[in-house]
């Protein structure tokens, strides 16, 4: 048994048209949804995939507005700039892109930007919204990689109602954020939260029909964790030794890759909800755009 792939690249590529023709229609209606992102120092990482971003925002017709500042930045100087993006009518979402150095006070500066504006979908406004709300729809930002992980799933025809879900990691990006999406009335999932720290974790992959692995651990899951059949969404990411000969760091996820032998459906590392994540944070722009046009999509 070799499981089928859950194609992220090809999934965003068709969500980025599809936002493409949305950007035009606004446009028409003399609206440019505007994405912006704060970069403060030179972390590489962070550059590149600003950069990339931007590139993919500029190529459906958004407006992109990139704001660097230096590493020795005050928290002053970041502030203003936040404040000055929570003003600008012509920015409809942004980020600022982490990790901040460790002088600034990530947390303070986070939790100022509007939840309107929250292309993230992680400020603890948007987080709360979440947490109240399981029925209506949801008019504020979404967290991102959670709702790239499971447009994914619904893009390849695979129903969560009454699924259990199997969670490894608890960080804010995607393991303590994705239940709130799951559990919503409209997926009806039913979600075990695990991690590093979960006794017998075996156990509880075992009897998953999906997996999302999210505790940067490499090849955490392995092929004996795997009900046959399952979906496995390898989120998770481990820098390893760097190629002499490139410069470059090995990559590896939280999924052994022999699991393809066990699993139905399996969304790889890199190539899975890495590209759809991209997407689903240009969409939660859009769709702050939207809003503010007075198109309403919830119906």
């Amino acid at each position: 048994m070799t499981a089928s792939i859950l194609d992220g690249k090809a999934t965003a590529k068709a969500i980025t048209q599809e936002l493409a023709e949305r950007v035009a229609a606004l446009r028409e209606r003399g609206i440019t949804p505007g994405i912006a992102t704060v970069l403060v120092g030179e972390d590489p990482g962070s550059k590149l995939y600003v950069g990339m971003k931007h590139r993919r925002s500029e190529s459906i017709g958004m407006n992109s507005i990139q704001i660097e500042l230096p590493g020795d930045a005050t928290q002053a100087d970041v502030e203003e700039v936040i404040d000055r993006l929570n003003a600008d009518d012509s920015c409809h979402g942004y980020i600022v892109q982490l990790p901040l150095p460790k002088h600034l006070d990530t947390d303070a500066i986070l939790e100022r930007i509007d939840p309107d504006k929250d292309a993230d979908g992680l400020h603890p406004t948007n987080l709360g919204r979440l947490v109240l709300n399981v029925n209506a729809p949801i008019t504020s930002p979404l967290p991102c990689t959670p709702r790239a992980a499971i447009e994914l799933l619904l893009r390849h025809d695979l129903d969560l109602k009454g699924k259990h879900v199997v969670v490894v990691g608890r960080g804010v990006t995607i393991g303590r954020s994705v239940g709130l999406l799951l559990t919503r009335r409209a997926i009806n999932a039913t979600v075990t939260l695990t991690h590093t720290g979960t006794v017998d974790l075996s156990e509880h992959l075992r009897r998953a029909d999906v997996i999302i692995a999210a505790a940067g651990v490499k090849h955490l899951v392995t092929p004996d964790d795997v009900k046959p059949g399952a979906a496995v969404l390898d989120v998770g990411v481990t820098r390893g030794e760097k190629n002499p000969e490139t410069g470059k760091y090995a990559v590896h996820g939280d999924v052994d890759p022999a699991v393809a032998e066990v699993a139905g459906w399996l969304s790889p590392n890199p190539g899975g909800v890495g590209p759809m994540t991209v997407a689903l944070l240009m969409t939660n722009v859009v769709e702050a755009a939207e809003r503010a046009a007075g198109i309403d999509r919830t119906a």
